[in-house]
């Protein structure tokens, strides 16, 4: 399973105590594969710095660019199917471009692909992905 994981969900994922830190657990145990492209490494990266120090972010930099189950994806096709805040349209790309099953996102701006036919993007929220790595 190939997914592209939200800035915002990555954040709920990061503290060791969290309900959500299966989702990093799992990407290490190889359960799954992360896609992200460059764009969406920067606002990790800002976002990271910006809620937790400074050792902590960059641990989950290096971890998510070393790891064998990340991918690093290279959109070469922008789609702009979000208009409603279009700095998400990144992941979008990134989910298109990588093959990615599923988005992964508590954001409602990403609704909008339920509608769009082509091209077809499953967007997932936190809880359905950790149900779905709990099985």
């Amino acid at each position: 399973m190939k997914i592209v994981l939200d800035t915002n969900c990555l954040l709920r994922s990061v503290p060791p105590k969290s309900e959500h830190h299966i989702i990093l657990s799992a990407l290490q145990q190889g359960r799954y594969v992360l896609c992200y492209s460059n764009e969406i490494l920067m606002e990790y990266e800002e976002l990271l710095l910006r809620f937790y120090s400074q050792p902590i972010a960059y641990n989950v930099l290096n971890f998510i660019v070393n790891s064998p189950y990340s991918k690093q994806v290279n959109p070469h096709y922008k789609w702009n199917l979000i208009y409603t805040d279009l700095d998400d349209n990144k992941f979008v790309d990134c989910a298109l471009n990588g093959g990615a099953n599923f988005l992964v996102s508590n954001d409602k701006h990403f609704n909008v692909l339920k509608n769009i036919k082509f091209p077809s993007v499953q967007v997932l929220d936190l809880d359905t992905l950790k149900k779905i790595l709990l099985v």
